[in-house]
């Protein structure tokens, strides 16, 4: 082959490549922006989650001092939130069915009031007990809002889930860096959170969505689907563990251990929403052309090795790389369970199925929050974010044992 031919040759491959890639991310991009189109009234409730809890993530430095607490005792006083997620999901499913197409819209108005209180205590106890009444209503919206997602992606016949969580990290990415600006701001805290308050009642009236109609003709009889839901819960767990240590702490991590100032703490639960949101909506791509497998076992490796820089970080720069990596792995563990478990068992179990898994996930908040604490307490951050990398690994054996259950429609 000439010289003359090489070349042309290889400006023909480059071209073909450049072309291949522009179609890629064009076709990636009306991907994502079909799948927010059809659940645009649940991503509107993934946004108003993310925008509270980025709010409190960024404002954990300010309320931890406000109450006068030591890590360990701020970890076990979330204890409160954790068991509000966890009771209000046992009892989603009846209030999906009591208030139908206006369970997203209750849900919503309960969290923006219930939010109004935690930020003005100064009393532990009543911090705690304040903050249950915030995981009640934040269960119940997150149990309605997947529901509704799950019964969408079986309509439709398609991936939505990523998109959708892809909504709650960029909601909560944006909340913590408004909020670290407020914090830089000396603008009191509740007057932040009552900012979010108002933009997110405003919503309240968009927010109507009937709940998928069962066919009457389809067969619901079949054995409960208990392990499905212990293995998609327990890949829910490991995700929604690794991802509040991250919200609650990685402030803490920066400013404490690290010597950054407030608005640098901020920037880390604020660069774990910004990655997890890219992450999600590139899962939402990746979801319609690879194997659900293959993608959890490459996010939970780019996760626990994010988890390792963090720990190791000699600066915020490096603490930063860390939390992003570990948010773009971490990002599509939890959804993709979900969306499995919604593929696996039967539509008129769907809501029930989704909110059992979500109670096994949610109670991580019972557990990280103390074992950060203690662990911190005991031997400082970086060996509590350590420990977060060893328990990402657990979800690859998860995600191979579930992989191989078949699906509800008989596709495997």
């Amino acid at each position: 082959m000439t010289c003359t031919n090489r070349v042309f040759l290889n400006r023909c491959t480059l071209t073909l490549k450049l072309a291949l890639e522009t179609n890629l991310r064009q076709h990636s991009a009306m991907s994502i922006i079909s799948a927010l189109k059809i659940s645009r009234r649940p991503a509107t409730a993934f946004v108003v989650v993310g925008l509270f809890w980025g709010c409190f993530a960024a404002f954990v430095p300010v309320i931890k001092a406000q109450l006068g607490a030591n890590d360990a005792l701020f970890g076990t006083l979330l204890l409160g939130s954790a068991t509000g997620l966890v009771t209000s999901m046992w009892l989603a499913p009846k209030a999906d069915k009591i208030f139908g197409p206006h369970a997203m819209q209750f849900g919503i108005a309960f969290l923006a009031l219930a939010w109004l209180v935690p930020p003005t205590m100064t009393i532990p106890l009543v911090f705690a007990a304040t903050m249950m009444f915030v995981g009640m209503a934040s269960g119940l919206l997150d149990v309605v809002m997947n529901a509704r997602v799950s019964e969408l992606e079986g309509i439709h016949n398609r991936p939505l889930m990523n998109a959708n969580h892809a909504m709650f990290s960029l909601a909560y990415a944006i909340s913590a860096t408004i909020t670290g600006l407020a914090r830089e701001a000396h603008i009191p805290t509740l007057y932040v959170f009552a900012g979010f308050t108002v933009v997110s009642l405003l919503l309240i009236p968009f927010m109507r969505m009937e709940p998928a109609q069962i066919d009457p003709d389809a067969d619901t009889t079949g054995g409960y689907p208990l392990w499905p839901i212990l293995l998609a819960g327990s890949i829910v767990l490991v995700a929604f563990m690794s991802e509040a240590t991250v919200e609650a702490w990685s402030a803490l991590h920066i400013e404490r251990t690290l010597g950054g100032g407030a608005a640098e703490g901020a920037l880390g639960p604020a660069m774990l929403g910004f990655t997890m949101a890219f992450g999600r909506f590139s899962g939402q791509a990746l979801s319609e052309r690879m194997r659900d497998l293959h993608v959890l076992i490459a996010a939970a490796l780019v996760a626990a090795a994010g988890a390792v820089i963090a720990a190791l970080a000699p600066s915020p720069i490096f603490a930063y790389i860390g939390f992003g990596t570990l948010g773009l792995g971490v990002s599509v563990i939890g959804p993709l369970g979900l969306a499995i478990l919604g593929r696996i068992v039967p539509a008129h179990m769907r809501t029930e199925a989704i909110s059992k898994a979500a109670v096994i996930g949610f109670s991580g908040f019972f557990v990280a929050p103390v074992v950060m604490g203690l662990v911190s307490e005991s031997f400082g951050l970086r060996v509590a974010f350590g420990g977060v990398a060893a328990f990402l690994l657990l979800s690859v054996p998860l995600a191979l044992t579930i992989a191989e259950m078949p699906r509800a429609d008989g596709r495997g």
